[in-house]
């Protein structure tokens, strides 16, 4: 159950966000967009009741504490935003006890202006270790035996600290991060669903303004301009023309739309931290009867991935239902291509990007709460590639999707 960063942004890949951030925009206009319903923010309540079933989940792995540094976990369990630098800003959530902070002492005053109820707040110099005060919160909270590491800390923190409690177990802290993470609560739902709704809206906004001669950063920055003005932040789109939508995340290559062009669009938001994610498809004109086939078998795939994310079914069953339908045509077999060269999809949530993965090898068991993509691609190298991609969450009865499927090559959304 491993989280991967995702790579989206098109512009990002043709040397930086600032192609997107500066694309010239002038010459086109977005229809107008439908507000989309805002949902309810996380409370304090709920955050709550997540370090307490985080403390659940220590005792059962016998973990007496965990170390996060800024990044999602931490604003999962506190609310807290915090950018990493070298100076080390963390928390330890204790199985028993109260919360501990360390930060930089120039930055206390904000540090507390952040911190929900600080009480044990520890501040370290320039001068000084913040490694110790670390070591000290967890000797304070009788938590030196095993020490739970969130795998996104880095290196020099955890170094820091083992050199400080020479004594202490370290080990990784996903059993209690992912434990509580991969089950979504209603009010996480909830936020996802505005995300993907401003997506989706976004998206079919973006395909009615295209234009002959557009580039790739110029769509890319309509559909982050649709999506702010939706209420999602966001920084731009993966977008692709032509053959190049066989290449699964971008080509460097700089490119403007054509007439009977292929067009992929693979868009995302966050609403309060929580991620969507959705690819659309198109032809930009008229599409090839090729085209016409492997969309359709493209849909299929994507059906029947959803129909096998059933509770109980292993996650490496829905990659193997949707690969199924793509190798009984004839492409493939296993990741070659002509074919769908990576998995079928993976988890999301705070990141566009965490656990856990519709993949060959991953047992892992569905279960209501969990959120998943549904994206595989059908990539035809020199011609183009197709990909649909939808998120769904696993309900009581079974999984359903944050958003419709695509009803055809011609109507996208």
């Amino acid at each position: 159950m491993k989280r991967r960063e995702f790579v989206r942004n098109s512009a990002l890949l043709a040397g930086g966000a600032a192609l997107t951030a500066h694309a010239d925009l002038s010459a086109f206009t977005l229809p107008p967009l439908q507000p989309v319903k805002a949902a309810p923010k996380i409370t304090d309540a709920e955050r709550l009741q997540r370090i307490e079933k985080a403390r659940r989940l220590m005792k059962e792995n016998g973990i007496d504490a965990i170390v996060l540094e800024g990044g999602t976990s931490m604003f999962y369990f506190t609310g807290v935003r915090w950018g990493n630098s070298e100076r080390t800003f963390a928390v330890v959530i204790p199985q028993k006890g109260e919360l501990a902070w360390v930060t930089p002492g120039f930055e206390e005053m904000r540090a507390r202006e952040l911190i929900p109820h600080p009480t044990d707040v520890r501040v370290w110099q320039e001068d000084e270790s913040p490694y110790k005060l670390i070591a000290g919160i967890l000797r304070d909270r009788g938590a030196t035996g095993k020490v739970g590491i969130e795998e996104r800390l880095r290196f020099f923190i955890y170094d820091g600290l083992r050199q400080e409690l020479p004594g202490a177990q370290f080990t990784s802290a996903t059993p209690v991060t992912a434990g509580c993470r991969i089950f979504k609560s209603p009010a996480e739902i909830a936020l996802m669903q505005q995300a993907n709704d401003i997506t989706l809206r976004a998206i079919g906004s973006t395909v009615a303004a295209l234009k002959p001669g557009m580039t790739n950063a110029q769509v890319s920055a309509l559909v982050a301009t649709a999506t702010r003005e939706l209420g999602g932040a966001s920084d731009g789109a993966l977008v692709i023309f032509g053959k190049y939508t066989a290449f699964p995340h971008g080509s460097v290559q700089p490119q403007k739309l054509a007439t009977n062009d292929v067009v992929l669009i693979d868009a995302g938001c966050t609403v309060d931290g929580y991620a969507s994610d959705i690819t659309r498809t198109t032809v930009f004109g008229t599409p090839t009867a090729k085209m016409r086939q492997v969309w359709e078998l493209e849909k299929k795939a994507q059906s029947a991935a959803f129909a096998a994310a059933q509770i109980g079914a292993t996650c490496e069953s829905v990659d193997a239902a949707a690969r199924k339908v793509i190798t009984d045509a004839g492409y493939g077999p296993d990741y070659k291509v002509p074919g769908l060269p990576h998995r079928t999809g993976h988890g999301i949530g705070l990141d566009g990007h965490e656990w856990t993965n519709f993949v060959r090898g991953n047992t892992t068991k569905i279960q209501p709460g969990m959120c998943f993509s549904d994206e595989p691609t059908i990539v035809r190298y020199g011609e183009f590639g197709i990909r649909l991609e939808d998120c769904l969450h696993i309900t009581e009865s079974g999984p359903k999707f944050f958003t419709p499927q695509s009803p055809s090559i011609e109507k996208p959304v």
